[in-house]
C-alpha cells in the first residue's frame, strides 16, 4: 500500500493554492484521481475544507516541493518518520478473587512481620491493596486486627516471588541511598 499523506483532501488543497505542481503530481502524492486535483483547483471540489500545510506537519519538504516543480515527471516523496512505539503494556489492576480477598490483610501482616524493609506502597502495590489499609494493619487500628493471621503471600498466590524479590531489591537500595546521604551530611557537617 502506498504511503499517503495524512489529511489527503486538505494537503491536495493546499499544494493547489500555494504551489505550481501539476495535478498529475499532487494527484499521485494524495491518492487522489487527477480530475478531483482539477476539481479542487476550479473551487468545484473539496468546498469548506481548509488547507492543510503539509511542510508544517512534516510530510514535505519546501525542497521537495521545488525539485517536483521543475520536473513534471517526478513524483513527490513523502517524509517519512521513524517513531518508536514502545510495545511495554501497561500493568492492568490487579484482579483478585473474591475468595481470596479476605486472604489480603493475612498477607500484609506477613509481609510487615517478615520485610519491615518494604515501603507502605510497595507491599500495597504486590498485594493488590490501599496503602490505608496497609498503614491501619501496621498500626494495628484495622478493624478486624484481632483476628488476622500472617500468610505467606506467595503460598496463597497474591504474588509471584520474582515481583517480590524486585520489591525487596529496589527497597534495599533505597535504604543504601538514604545511609550513604546521611554518612555525606555528617561527613560534610565535620
Amino acid at each position: 500500500m502506498k504511503d499517503i499523506p495524512l489529511m489527503p483532501k486538505a494537503t491536495a488543497v493546499w499544494l493547489v493554492e500555494n504551489t505550481s505542481l501539476s495535478f498529475k503530481q499532487i494527484a499521485d502524492f494524495c491518492n487522489l484521481h487527477e480530475v478531483e486535483v482539477q476539481g479542487i483547483a476550479d473551487g468545484e471540489v473539496a468546498k469548506g475544507i481548509k488547507a492543510y500545510n503539509p511542510i508544517i506537519a512534516g510530510q514535505l519538504t519546501r525542497e521537495e516541493i521545488e525539485r517536483s516543480s521543475k520536473d513534471v515527471h517526478r513524483s513527490l516523496q513523502l517524509l517519512k518518520k521513524e517513531i518508536n512505539i514502545s510495545t511495554k503494556e501497561r500493568k492492568k489492576p490487579k484482579y483478585t478473587p473474591l475468595s481470596k480477598r479476605q486472604d489480603r490483610p493475612d498477607a500484609i501482616l506477613w509481609l510487615i512481620k517478615n520485610y519491615s524493609e518494604l515501603l507502605d506502597t510497595q507491599i500495597a502495590r504486590l498485594i493488590g491493596t490501599t496503602k490505608n489499609t496497609v498503614v491501619s494493619i501496621k498500626k494495628r487500628s484495622y478493624w478486624n486486627f484481632n483476628n488476622l493471621s500472617p500468610k505467606d503471600p506467595i503460598a496463597i498466590n497474591l504474588c509471584s516471588q520474582l515481583d517480590l524479590e524486585n520489591a525487596l531489591e529496589k527497597a534495599k537500595r533505597k535504604i543504601k541511598r538514604e545511609r550513604e546521604k546521611i554518612k555525606k551530611e555528617k561527613m560534610d557537617s565535620s
